[in-house]
């Protein structure tokens, strides 16, 4: 699945809500004497990784790399099959029991759904995987463990989500575009008055107002980690997003849409890269997305003060070992060497997305003394938040963007009582197994 707001990623997460209900329950998973043989058995392993160009380019170049010295436990890989989504695709595999060792495509929301259809394979059983994901992205890893406290994906990389913002329309609105006022939401609310007010564009931001469940992941999400000093939407097994916090920020984008400073319309197109809209909301990602299409600037997504190390979503993917995997010996080494310093280089170098190492910028100076305009979102990628790692994670999240859609974006019931009847439904499934 790519990054970026592509047809492909609507697609692909939009199907998460129906493998839920087409899968719940199915097998996949070995039963415990093979799944101790496969632990420790070498050989050639299967994996498969996105898509995306640049991910195929240093998968290709990892593959070649690791085959050239193991040739009795050779990686055969390919592009993830093309399906509905690739996690219905990986889902169905689960299911058939056919999946590869591997897939370096896993989205931290498919997880939950994943491991209770038996597919995933606990990285926490190999001897040194626990300190291996320790050592190599610190405390962040802990937003990826289980409910049952395993670890069943390997964090891989962020995409750590800012404020783009067009300097040219910032300049015709007459404001500073070098030095853009987006410190706090008061800032950012009235520098969005501002642009709108003085003509230069008709929308200051345009997140979508589609019911997705992933789409409060581009508006609402980023904006609460930044505000709450980094909170979940789900905290041990309870909605966090019902208190002042939460609503303060509902409450600005009310203003937004209220004020006519965002549009309530889908808009089928790119509104930033179109110059519909003067801001949005990206990951690095965006960087060679829109150069020399739009005189781009970044600033850090806005808390309700201003501040220096605030936080964000990650926009993550991650590596998941799959239970149908014979030579998971083999395949516990193969995710170590992709997610070594060198190859978590040549991914940072091949792709411009960030390695969640806990040692990313003095790890690769030359490349960030090289590419300046990536340093921001390595140094942001060490204060991320992750979708809740909790049971029934697609339907909360549904949940939680029919409430906001209803109260924020188009005014048919008050923030407190929606996100208040959201919050008792949410703690429900958060709390089923």
């Amino acid at each position: 699945m790519k990054h970026g707001k592509t047809s492909m990623r609507i697609v692909s997460l939009a199907a998460l809500a129906v493998l839920g209900a087409t899968m719940a329950g199915c097998g996949g998973g070995a039963t415990s004497n093979s799944a101790d043989a496969a632990a420790s058995a070498k050989g050639p392993i299967k994996i498969w990784y996105s898509n995306n160009e640049f991910e195929v380019k240093w998968g290709k170049a990892m593959v070649e790399s690791w085959n050239a010295s193991h040739p009795d436990e050779k990686i055969d890989a390919q592009e993830i099959p093309a399906g509905k989504s690739s996690e219905e695709v990986i889902g169905a595999a689960i299911t058939a029991g056919n999946a590869p060792c591997l897939v370096f495509n896993t989205a931290p929301v498919a997880v939950p759904q994943f491991q209770k259809q038996g597919g995933l394979v606990a990285l926490d059983k190999f001897p040194d995987g626990a300190q291996y994901i320790k050592d190599r992205t610190g405390d962040l890893a802990d937003q990826y463990k289980s409910a049952d406290g395993k670890t069943y994906q390997m964090p891989w990389k962020s995409n750590p989500v800012v404020l783009f913002y067009n300097k040219d329309l910032f300049q015709k609105a007459g404001l500073d575009p070098e030095n853009p006022k987006l410190a706090t939401q008061d800032e950012f609310l009235d520098t969005a008055r501002t642009l709108v007010k003085s003509g230069a564009v008709a929308n200051a931001v345009w997140p979508s107002p589609a019911s997705d469940f992933f789409q409060s992941w581009f508006d609402f999400y980023p904006f609460y980690a930044a505000a709450s000093g980094g909170a979940p939407l789900v905290k041990d097994g309870k909605a966090t997003f019902d208190d002042e916090t939460g609503k303060q920020v509902a409450g600005m984008f009310e203003t937004l849409y209220k004020e006519k400073l965002a549009s309530s319309e889908v808009y089928q197109g790119d509104s930033f890269g179109e110059g519909k809209a003067a801001i949005s909301l990206a990951g690095p990602w965006a960087i060679n997305y829109y150069q020399g299409k739009v005189n781009w600037g970044t600033a850090p997504v806005p808390g309700s003060k201003a501040q220096d190390d605030g936080y964000t979503f990650s926009d993550a993917k991650n590596v998941g070992m799959y239970s149908a995997c014979k030579n998971q010996g083999t395949a516990w080494e193969v995710l170590k060497f992709a997610t070594s310093q060198d190859q978590d280089g040549k991914l940072l170098t091949d792709t411009g997305q960030m390695p969640m190492r806990k040692d990313l910028t003095t790890a690769y100076p030359d490349y960030f003394a090289k590419n300046p305009a990536y340093k921001q979102f390595a140094e942001q990628a060490a204060r991320t938040v992750e979708v809740p790692n909790v049971a029934n994670s697609v339907e909360i999240w549904s949940t939680f963007r029919t409430a906001y859609a209803k109260s924020v974006i188009f005014g048919n019931e008050s923030i407190d009582a929606s996100f208040k009847g959201a919050a008792e439904k949410i703690n429900q499934l958060a709390a089923q197994k």
